[in-house]
């Protein structure tokens, strides 16, 4: 009741500003396309795949132009999370740029096959099956969208928690050719080029080429590497066709390599039998293992896309959308972190996609929408050891092949019933077919199985034998509902309910024999999982768009929460835990809660302040284990209960070199509540923390030069982001924590031509 009563006064008070301010603005004249009256640019989204204004459309979503990212210095999407409501995105427990996101405290953290994310990940609206490679450094593009709040209708399965969409830019009609260079501590030195030119009248090519070079924030002791550096490569090339005014033709191409070290974790206890104690810098190791299939870390992604659209007429428009995508990934995981062999996993990733969509919209006087089809067929490969010491010392091999084959028809409109007064219906009718290969066996020793290198490893056992048969179908109707009513042209309220879906599988670490899971339910696999999500919202202007805020208060039920776990297991009989094994089961039914505000202040011309606060509640009220309900004793992870930013630009004039320009100061001051790692509390979940980040930029009056430093965590704030906790296993235990960035300070320099 709090809650409730805490958002209705919020809504209210900015209700009854708004005649207060719309008395305040005085007429004048029109003001320029994509402005308002007072010359403050207006904010365009594509959120319901059609372009809106941010303040018009009737969804929760949080717009970062190129121009913003490149002022703040945002590196990755990851550092978006700051300033976003209820938003965690961060990179996987011992991985670089594999993502983990959750938003309204649904997500998804283990990236294995099989797993689907509950937050949509977007490229140009491509959907991005899996999670690897997703922690992509920002360049080219022209905004990120974050949605929030299942997205089932117009974005489809898995965007049960929301979606991130990256926009690129498309090409300009003159030679273009801008560079941006960035030095740094930690040895950091990026250069990211992008050039574009018309070839004919209707003709355009372009291309980006970047590279993300930084030295580790620790050291591996026992090995002398790195640990936390980067080491990244990305390619973006693009082709546009303009055959016609009507017809638009873009053919795109992207890659990404990334050569980073393993990145290790920091063991937050002594070891059991060696010893060994705890590291002073968080961000130091000893772990041991460098490679997996005789490999180094590696990860490599790319994908080609054609996307043809045809303005039929003023009110009709047709779009194909046609993408492929690969990416494999050898990453070594040291378990432990020390140097001797305790629990260590050598793991191979393999992913590919095919996607195609086609949809149609419609633009007239008072009805406005959008409705299509859409198909995917992706296959997500995972093997991998897990060489584990103790009573038992062993090497289980485990193998999981999963396909998607999934389609789904849609359809998404709003119209007019009045003058302030619209109506949005939607609906979208997925089929979701999975399929799945799972082997798992193990071997005596600890030197590893053959299919991960060692040909002479001796069999002990089978446990696992599911290389036929696994199959699974589920279908679902998602619809969604708004009503939006302008109060007058800056205040626009609205209530809406949607409902998400992700869908079914199997867990490829599956353990018939271990885990003493019957067969029958092993073949079945575990059930979809299903929000209803009901959202009431006001967005506001005020002093003629100078002032704008953003309100929202919602209530999810939360059902079949799918429940991905790993536990200790004794697979040889004599009662010691000698290995691990996934289960995933819909444990949980849950009610999530929460409110939000959003605000944009431009005080003067030259100075601004932005903020957000937001507060969510998400408890579970059914938590099955052993046929008991535990829900008490669980937690939502990845979800802190309150966040907050608050950050303030100021400009001052100040020409250099003969040139004019401006001086930009801007600062900010994140703050995240108390996190959880896992459902149950341990000594890996974070404290509430804040972090400061401050920017001096200067850039020239024509755009053409921009300089800037820029600081991040000025207060060196350590705070854990992941960890792996199974105390049981090996001779030592592994309890090992990943930290967030430490402080850093980098000079960035741009120049365009």
């Amino acid at each position: 009741m709090k809650l409730i009563s805490s958002a209705a006064a919020l809504l209210a008070l900015s209700s009854s500003m708004a005649g207060m301010a719309h008395a305040q603005q005085s007429a004048g004249a029109p003001a320029p396309d994509g402005e308002n009256a007072s010359g403050v640019q207006k904010v365009v989204v594509t959120a319901r795949r059609r372009e809106e204004s941010l303040q018009d459309v009737p969804v929760s979503v949080t717009a970062f132009s190129a121009d913003q990212l490149s002022k703040q210095g945002v590196p990755d999407v990851t550092a978006l999370a700051l300033a976003l409501p209820n938003t965690t995105l961060k990179a996987s427990r011992a991985t670089n740029s594999t993502l983990t996101a959750f938003i309204r405290g649904v997500g998804q953290a283990d990236p294995l096959a099989g797993f689907e994310s509950g937050v949509g990940i977007y490229i140009d609206d491509i959907y991005l099956a899996r999670p690897q490679a997703a922690v992509a450094d920002i360049y080219d593009v022209e905004r990120i969208e974050v949605l929030r709040g299942p997205q089932g209708t117009l974005y489809g399965r898995n965007t049960i928690g929301g979606a991130v969409k990256y926009v690129t830019r498309k090409l300009g009609s003159k030679p273009d050719l801008r560079l941006r260079a960035t030095v740094g501590d930690y040895g950091q030195i990026e250069g990211v080029a992008t050039a574009s030119t018309p070839v004919t009248d209707s003709l355009r090519i372009g291309g980006t080429v970047a590279r993300f070079k930084r030295d580790g924030f620790g050291k591996n002791l026992y090995t002398g590497a790195e640990n936390y550096d980067k080491d990244v490569t990305a390619l973006r090339l693009s082709t546009e066709f303009t055959p016609t005014p009507d017809l638009f033709i873009r053919i795109a191409a992207d890659g990404t390599q990334d050569d980073s070290s393993p990145k290790n974790g920091h063991r937050l206890t002594v070891g059991r039998t060696s010893g060994a104690p705890i590291l002073e810098n968080e961000f130091d190791t000893r772990a041991s293992l460098t490679r997996a299939l005789g490999h180094e870390q590696e990860v490599k992604a790319y994908g080609v896309s054609a996307l043809v659209e045809y303005r039929i007429n003023d009110q009709f428009t047709v779009k194909s959308i046609t993408a492929s995508r690969k990416d494999k990934s050898y990453a070594p995981i040291d378990f432990d972190a020390l140097p001797v062999v305790d629990m260590e996993v050598p793991a191979l990733y393999k992913n590919e996609q095919t996607s195609q969509e086609f949809n149609l919209t419609y633009t007239g006087d008072r009805i406005q929408g959008v409705a299509g089809i859409y198909y995917i067929d992706a296959q997500a490969y995972n093997k991998f050891d897990t060489i584990l010491a103790g009573a038992f010392p062993s090497s289980t091999f485990t193998s999981g092949d999963i396909g998607t084959k999934a389609w789904a028809a849609y359809i998404d409109g709003s119209y007019n019933l009045t003058d302030s007064l619209s109506l949005s219906l939607g609906g979208r009718y997925t089929v979701d077919k999975r399929t799945a290969s799972i082997y798992r066996q193990i071997y005596l020793g600890l030197n590893g199985t053959p299919e991960m290198g060692n040909p002479n490893a001796i069999l002990f056992r089978t446990d696992t034998d599911l290389r036929n048969g696994l199959e699974r179908e589920d279908k679902k109707f998602t619809p969604r509902i708004a009503l939006n009513y302008k109060i007058n042209p800056d205040h626009n309220v609205y209530a809406s309910y949607a409902e998400g879906f992700k869908g079914g599988g199997f867990d490829p670490r599956l353990n018939v024999v271990g885990t003493r899971i019957p067969l029958a339910q092993a073949r079945a696999g575990y059930a979809p999982e299903t929000i209803e999500t009901y959202e009431l919202g006001l967005k506001s202007a005020f002093n003629g768009g100078r002032i704008t805020t953003n309100a929202a208060l919602f209530y999810s039920d939360y059902q079949d929460v799918q429940i991905p776990g790993s536990v200790a297991i004794d697979t040889n009989g004599d009662g010691v835990d000698d290995s691990f094994a996934g289960v995933t089961t819909n444990a949980g039914k849950a009610k999530i809660k929460g409110v939000e505000l959003e605000a944009v202040a431009n005080l003067t011309r030259d100075f601004m302040v932005a903020g957000m606060v937001s507060y969510i509640d998400a408890e579970y009220k059914e938590y099955i284990v052993a046929g008991v309900n535990v829900a008490n004793q669980r937690v939502f992870q990845n979800t802190p209960r309150n966040s907050a930013n608050l950050r303030a630009n100021y400009d001052i004039a100040l020409p250099l070199f003969g040139a004019n320009g401006k001086i930009s100061l801007i600062g900010s001051v994140s703050y995240k509540g108390a996190t959880n790692q896992f459902e149950t509390r341990s000594v890996l979940d974070q404290e509430s923390y804040k972090l400061y980040d401050a920017s001096v930029i200067w850039t020239r009056a024509d755009g053409k030069i921009r300089a800037g430093i820029h600081g991040k965590n000025l207060s060196d704030e350590r705070y854990k982001t992941a960890g792996y906790l199974f105390p049981t296993l090996g001779n030592e235990g592994t309890l090992t924590a990943f930290y967030g960035n430490p402080r850093t300070v980098s000079a960035t320099l741009e120049y365009r031509f």
